[in-house]
C-alpha cells in the first residue's frame, strides 16, 4: 500500500463561521487532508473544540474571534495569518444567515425575508474580497462558498434564504470573471441539505402545517426528490470542498459543485 496522498499538505484555510456544524465538519475534512486551518466566528467557545478536534487528530488549527461583518477585523486577522504561517491559500466562509425557514412569505415580515440576504451578502462580499485582493497579488488562491438548491429549485418556505442563495452565487460569478486572469478560482458547494447539521427548526409542525402535509413525511418528500433517494452526508459535502479546494481541481472556477444527490439535474 502506498502512502496516503493529502490534498491540501503545505495550504493554509481560513474558515469563517467554523464553529457552527457544517463550518467544524468542513474544518476537520481540511485539516485531515493537510491544510493548517484558521478557524473564525464570533464564538471562541466552539471554535476552541473545533480546533481540540484537528489537533487531537494531528492537525494545525488557529483560533480566533472574527465578525464577518467587519472589514477591519478580516484585514487584522488575514494578516496576522500571513504574520505566522504564510499567505492565505483557502478563504471559505461558512456563516450562519439567521434565515427564516418554514414561514410563507405572504405571513413573513420584511425584515426577516430581508436579513439573510442583507447579512449573508456582506460577509461573502467583505471575506472573499479581502482574500481576492491578496490572491490576485500572489496571483494563486480558491474562494470557497456553500449554497443550496433553492438557488436552483422553486421551494417553498424557504424565505429569504433562496433569494440569499442566487445573490452570493451571482456574486461569486462576477468575481471569478475579475481574479481568474491572475490564476484566482471561486467555487461553490450547492447542496440539498445533511439532515445530520439540520437544526430544530427543521420539519417542525410549522413547517408541515404551511405545506399541508405531516411533519412525518416533510423530510420524506425532500428525500424522494432526489435521484439518490437521500440527502447527501455533511462529510461528502466536505469531501467534495476539499476536492475544490486543491490543485486536482485547478481548471474549475466560476462553478458549482453539484453535491443535491440530483435533486438538481445539470
Amino acid at each position: 500500500m502506498g502512502e496516503v496522498t493529502m490534498l491540501l499538505s503545505g495550504k493554509n484555510a481560513a474558515i469563517y463561521g467554523a464553529g457552527g456544524s457544517m463550518g467544524r465538519r468542513m474544518a476537520t475534512a481540511f485539516a485531515r487532508d493537510g491544510a493548517a486551518v484558521h478557524l473564525c466566528g464570533l464564538s471562541t467557545e466552539a471554535l476552541q473544540a473545533v480546533a481540540d478536534t484537528v489537533r487531537a487528530a494531528g492537525g494545525t488549527a488557529t483560533v480566533s474571534a472574527v465578525d464577518a461583518l467587519d472589514s477591519v477585523a478580516v484585514c487584522d486577522h488575514a494578516d496576522e495569518v500571513e504574520a505566522s504561517s504564510g499567505p492565505i491559500d483557502i478563504s471559505f466562509n461558512l456563516i450562519g444567515v439567521e434565515d427564516d425557514q418554514g414561514t410563507a412569505l405572504t405571513k413573513m415580515s420584511k425584515p426577516d425575508f430581508l436579513r439573510p440576504i442583507a447579512t449573508g451578502t456582506e460577509a461573502h462580499f467583505t471575506t472573499a474580497t479581502e482574500a481576492a485582493r491578496r490572491m490576485e497579488a500572489r496571483r494563486a488562491g480558491v474562494i470557497l462558498a456553500l449554497t443550496a438548491t433553492p438557488s436552483r429549485l422553486a421551494l417553498p418556505l424557504v424565505g429569504g434564504f433562496g433569494a440569499y442563495c442566487c445573490a452570493i452565487e451571482g456574486f461569486y460569478r462576477g468575481l471569478a470573471a475579475e481574479i481568474g486572469p491572475a490564476g484566482v478560482r471561486v467555487i461553490w458547494l450547492r447542496s440539498a441539505g445533511s439532515p445530520e447539521t439540520f437544526g430544530d427548526d427543521v420539519a417542525t409542525d410549522e413547517h408541515g402545517d404551511q405545506a399541508g402535509i405531516a411533519e412525518s413525511d416533510y423530510l420524506a418528500q425532500m428525500r424522494n426528490a432526489t435521484l439518490l433517494k437521500r440527502f447527501p452526508r455533511a462529510d461528502e459535502v466536505a469531501n467534495a470542498a476539499v476536492l475544490a479546494a486543491s490543485d486536482r481541481a485547478s481548471a474549475m472556477t466560476a462553478s458549482a459543485i453539484n453535491v443535491t444527490c440530483g435533486q438538481i439535474v445539470d
